[in-house]
């Protein structure tokens, strides 16, 4: 079960741990006063990783193993662009949005995905990174375009757990793209999917495509979700086709999503008021919760603010444990809640934070 659980904010990482008496305690802080963008806990071999975004300094990459501190380790970066390369997009790394461990049997493989829309691969638990070309070299890159930042960006890395060559990648503004074969290929995989915010000619191109948030079933790969700017998605055919999902309450709008690690009917949203304002329909804070697809849902609010509430939850600030019960979430007004029993109720931890970008649970 997940006792320990990171939290990165705009000032500092945070971790908080279950203590004797059942409730939750911080017990470690690292780079106070530095936004971290993504932590990431390794399970295969326990080391920690946290990307920090620090402005005029660039951003950087560190690393914990063996339950010591963290070290600077390389921070992925572009080469150099060629002088007759005709792209827009800067050749340089504005953030670290995601970081994700390979197979079980790779060890030391690391994926990262950044702002611009690069994906990188290092082999040596990131002290070196090089970047997939076979991506970034496709012509629809250039179709891509920035959503809530100003260039697209990769956001959500999954890798297949039966077979980790298969990947499966999230791009806001720029769709869901499948490679099967470890990256050396790719295909869009939007089949379904719809965007109201283009021209009419635009709506089914998969380079339009605006997933604010895509995971994947732990047990039943082949099914994915998907948070999408105007809508939510399911795929039972691992992308080939997506189907619209209705009923969302109080919104199809939003940023995150989970879904259960060994039941793939089961998932969670936090539905808000969508483009400017961002906030919670109508000041409450609330959960959506299906467990049997999508055909249905439930909307969950015990413990959470239900007046004057304006947490936002980013797209990596909600996650569930291995155990399918237990998750946590964090918000940009610095709250953070626990729920024991899949989000029937919810338990506030603190209110105090920093915003918060991402939460995620991590080996005792």
């Amino acid at each position: 079960m997940g006792d320990r659980f990171l939290v990165a904010t705009r000032k500092g990482l945070f971790t908080f741990r279950r203590s004797a008496g059942g409730g939750w305690q911080q017990s470690d802080l690292a780079f106070l006063g530095e936004p971290v963008s993504f932590a990431l806990s390794d399970a295969r071999d326990g080391s920690l990783y946290a990307a920090l975004n620090l402005g005029h300094f660039g951003v950087k990459l560190h690393r914990a193993t063996n339950g010591g501190g963290f070290k600077e380790i390389a921070a992925p970066h572009f080469p150099e662009q060629p002088e007759s390369h005709d792209d827009p997009t800067p050749w340089s790394v504005q953030q670290i949005w995601s970081l994700a461990a390979g197979g079980d049997g790779e060890a030391g493989l690391i994926w990262a995905g950044t702002i611009p829309g690069g994906l990188f691969r290092s082999t040596d638990c990131g002290d070196s990174w090089e970047l997939v070309e076979s991506l970034w070299n496709r012509p629809d890159r250039l179709s891509w375009s920035g959503g809530g930042y100003d260039y697209p960006g990769i956001h959500s890395i999954c890798v297949d757990p039966r077979d980790s060559r298969q990947l499966t990648l999230g791009i806001s503004i720029g769709g869901v793209w499948r490679s099967e074969d470890a990256g050396q290929s790719w295909e869009p995989r939007t089949e379904g999917m719809f965007a109201v915010y283009v021209p009419p000619d635009l709506r089914a191109d998969p380079n339009s495509q605006d997933p604010h948030r895509l995971v994947q079933s732990p047990s039943h790969p082949e099914v994915f979700w998907a948070q999408h700017h105007n809508g939510v998605f399911r795929s039972v055919d691992a992308g080939i086709s997506w189907r619209e999902i209705s009923g969302v309450s109080p919104s199809v709008f939003g940023f995150a999503v989970e879904v259960h690690p060994s039941d793939p009917e089961t998932a969670w949203f936090v539905p808000a008021v969508k483009d400017e304002c961002r906030v919670p329909v109508d000041g409450k804070l609330v959960v959506s919760r299906t467990r049997d697809g999508g055909e249905t849902f439930e909307v969950l609010r015990d413990g959470l603010p239900q007046t004057h509430a304006y947490d936002l939850i980013y797209r990596h600030a909600l996650a569930v444990d291995e155990t399918g019960d237990r998750l946590v979430m964090g918000s940009t007004t610095g709250s953070l809640w626990v729920s024991e029993n899949q989000g029937d109720s919810w338990e506030c931890v603190t209110t105090q934070l920093p915003p918060v970008a991402a939460v995620h649970f991590a080996a005792a």
